[in-house]
Formats: structure tokens, sequence, C-alpha cells
């Protein structure tokens, strides 16, 4: 059986751009695709007591419990592709806690005896897709952090970035921009 495309979905506007071009890259991997929409997720608080509970279940090896849900289905799947604004210079405040839920040690990254870090996930590619109103972008676009992640800690070494950008400029030609980005995605070797 085909496993689907993780799709993390950090677009709140039901008009995104980062939206749109995501499902072209979607249609394009083809597939199934199995759809985490951040703005329905209801992250817990990572509290004092938040972090005592999970890290006792680490320590017991329990990873069966609810709190680890969303990285057992990262570290599964196949590819991932991340859809994330550009939103003051950084990604959405939900992708972050995304990533403070799926960061576990036994399920999406383990250490050496050094302390290095070393992948658990089974993802061969990850694809981050991204759209921004001007053209400044220290660490491209949120990206830097992405990878950083995806390459250091789960061993995804084969990380993406799509962008389309300077969409809301004075005078841009937004669909222009756009589309530039979309055949971008049509001409992209997926092998």
């Amino acid at each position: 059986m085909e496993r689907p495309i993780l799709f993390i979905n950090a677009c709140a506007r039901r008009d995104s751009r980062t939206r749109r071009l995501a499902d072209k890259l979607l249609l394009r991997l083809g597939g199934p695709v199995e759809e985490v929409r951040l703005d329905e997720v209801s992250f817990p608080v990572a509290d004092g007591g938040f972090l005592d509970s999970r890290d006792r279940l680490i320590s017991q090896g329990d990873f069966s419990a609810p709190a680890f849900d969303l990285a057992r289905q990262f570290s599964g799947a196949e590819t991932v592709v991340i859809a994330a604004p550009y939103w003051d210079l950084s990604f959405p405040a939900a992708l972050k806690q995304y990533f403070e839920q799926i960061n576990v040690v036994g399920v999406t990254f383990k250490y050496t005896e050094e302390g290095v870090p070393v992948g658990l996930c089974r993802a061969g590619r990850l694809f981050y897709v991204t759209t921004a109103g001007g053209c400044y972008a220290p660490e491209e676009y949120g990206f830097g952090y992405v990878r950083a992640l995806a390459q250091g800690y789960y061993g995804i070494q084969d990380v993406r970035l799509i962008k389309a950008v300077g969409l809301d400029l004075y005078g841009a030609d937004v669909d222009a921009i756009l589309a530039s980005a979309e055949k971008s995605i049509s001409e992209m070797d997926l092998d």
C-alpha cells in the first residue's frame, strides 16, 4: 500500500497563495495526501507539567501516548510537504508549535553517545513551500530553520525550497510571479 504524502498546512487563509503553490506541488507529486491543518490543531501549552509528563513517557519508552501522535505520523511519512507563508520575518507560530511537538527523542531522532542527533524519520525528502509579500528574508523565508531540523535531526537530506516573493510590492504582477513559481514546480526533477 502506498503511504500518503504528509502535508503540513500552516496556511490560515482560504485564498492562500502559499496553499496554491502547495496544491500544485501535491498534484505533481501524485498519490494520496494526509493533511495536518495547523489552524485546527490544539497544541498543548509547553509548561512545566506538560514537559515533565512528556519526559517521563520518553524515559519509559512509551511512545503510544496521544502526545506523540504527530511525531509518529511525521516519522513514518515517506514524503513531507510543508506550506507556510512568510509572516513577520518567519513562518506562522503554529508551525513552530508543530516542530516542538514532533521533536521527540526516540521517535523522530535519537542521540549518539557523543550527543550528536541521528534522524529516525523515514522520509526521503521534504518540500518547504512559502510565499512572501516582500523580498527581504533572512534565513531564506524560514527555510534555514526547517532545513536545519530536517537534515540535522530528522535525517531528511533532500530538503527543497519552493517560493514566490515580492507579491505585495507596489506594481507587482502577482499572477506572473505565482505562474513562474508554478512553472518551476512543473519542471522540478522529482527523481
